[in-house]
């Protein structure tokens, strides 16, 4: 009997939707903020505890607690002909996360080559203290901004001094012995160590996006699969293999087992992304669905004809229950 459990989105805070605004000059001030300047992929435990630490502040004076981003991501706009550049979350989730976190203001500022070359200083005196009305910036260990990042913590605790507002560096966080940070999540997932990736970002690392037709041979063998179309083009994708997930449908969370890679005993080696939701019945295409990663399983490989691969699929299917169980 398939498990089947209600998803509640937030913790002991309600969730209620972030306000986000597109241009500084959508954000009306008030009578001061708490602020924090960053990317944030992933949103991982090192930057949970930023926004907790923002949450707390911004109770215990009265203000908002606002974030600050950048769309497009820099590195696009920098080096447009990078091809390795990929995202642990999607824009989606990320709000999602922010909300939960008690969140409430979300500022996006555009970002183009004429601002990248915006000084440090200008930045605290124009944003920080002109606009948002700054009265602590909550920042990372190792955060910097402004031109050519020049903006470190000795220049940003000057610029504070000079332009009235306080800083707090929250410090490194760390997990099995070693400080979390980006781009040792994303070197976990391109070497398929979600568990570890998952330990570092405090959630699970999910792929969104529509179902779209395959070629029906899972079904041809009791394993029918939702063929995946991803939501962000540039979101990264975890290694190749089988994975035990969990699958957001319609607001329900079901058990799945999940193959990324070229399918090498029916494909025609394209790269895709499909998911089999243990005990489903009913259609999916055009659904959009989440499928969250818990474990990687095993090697993607290529078995001697269909026979083979419905029985190590059996095998993975329970394996894949003793994990979720677990």
């Amino acid at each position: 009997m398939v498990r089947v459990n209600i998803v509640i989105l937030s913790g002991s805070r309600s969730v209620r939707r972030v306000k986000i605004y597109r241009k500084p000059e959508e954000y009306g001030s008030g009578p001061g903020a708490i602020v924090t300047v960053g990317m944030f992929d992933g949103l991982h435990l090192g930057h949970r505890m930023i926004l907790d630490r923002m949450h707390f502040l911004a109770h215990r004076e009265g203000v908002d607690a606002v974030v600050v981003t950048f769309d497009p991501h820099p590195r696009l706009v920098l080096y447009p002909d990078s091809k390795d550049l990929r995202f642990i979350t999607t824009s989606e989730r990320k709000f999602r996360i922010l909300e939960e976190a008690g969140i409430r203001h979300l500022l996006i500022i555009p970002f183009t080559r004429h601002f990248a070359e915006t000084p440090a200083e200008d930045f605290a005196r124009d944003i920080l203290s002109g606009l948002l009305r700054t009265l602590i910036l909550v920042t990372g260990y190792d955060h910097h901004f402004g031109r050519n990042r020049e903006g470190d913590t000795l220049q940003i605790r000057h610029f504070a001094e000079k332009y009235g507002f306080s800083v707090e560096e929250i410090p490194a966080q760390y997990v099995d012995g070693e400080a979390v940070s980006s781009t040792k999540i994303r070197n976990a997932l391109m070497a398929g160590e979600v568990s570890r990736a998952n330990r570092m970002l405090g959630y699970e690392y999910s792929i969104s996006g529509k179902v779209v037709r395959g070629n029906g041979i899972g079904r041809s063998i009791g394993f029918p699969t939702a063929n995946i179309e991803m939501e962000d083009p540039y979101q990264l994708i975890a290694a190749d293999g089988v994975y035990a997930c969990r699958v957001m449908l319609g607001g329900l969370m079901y058990e799945g087992m999940s193959n990324i890679g070229t399918r090498p005993t029916v494909g025609r080696g394209m790269r895709t992304i499909e998911v089999h939701l243990i005990g489903f019945e009913g259609g999916l295409y055009d659904e959009s669905i989440e499928i969250l990663y818990v474990e990687r399983v095993r090697d993607e490989r290529k078995f001697g004809n269909l026979e083979q691969l419905r029985q190590r699929l059996l095998e993975d299917r329970d394996r894949v229950r003793a994990i979720l169980a677990s």
